[in-house]
């Protein structure tokens, strides 16, 4: 299956707001996943969708994301990236 990644606007500003080091840390993670054939294994299903579908987790940090399925085309939409105790905040 071919997985494509997307960064809203928002998910690229939380980065730029890390240092680079745990920015770098947080992008080798998520495209190690979205490397394996089944990435969503690596996923959990977020109860409250309001904010995402699904998460990531990577270390003390979330990334939020949806998938989209057009034909054999997935898109993982990473929607945002922040701290544990602050992502599941309303915005």
């Amino acid at each position: 299956m071919i997985y494509r990644l997307v960064y809203t606007k928002k998910a690229l500003t939380d980065l730029e707001c890390l240092d680079k080091k745990t920015a770098k840390r947080i992008l080798d993670k998520i495209g190690y996943f979205c490397d394996k054939k089944n990435p969503l294994i690596h996923a959990k299903k977020l109860q409250n969708s309001t904010w995402g579908t699904y998460r990531f987790r990577i270390g003390d940090y979330r990334a939020i994301f949806d998938v989209d399925k057009n034909g054999n085309l997935h898109i993982l939409l990473i929607l945002t990236i922040k701290h544990r105790k602050d992502v599941y905040r309303a915005a």
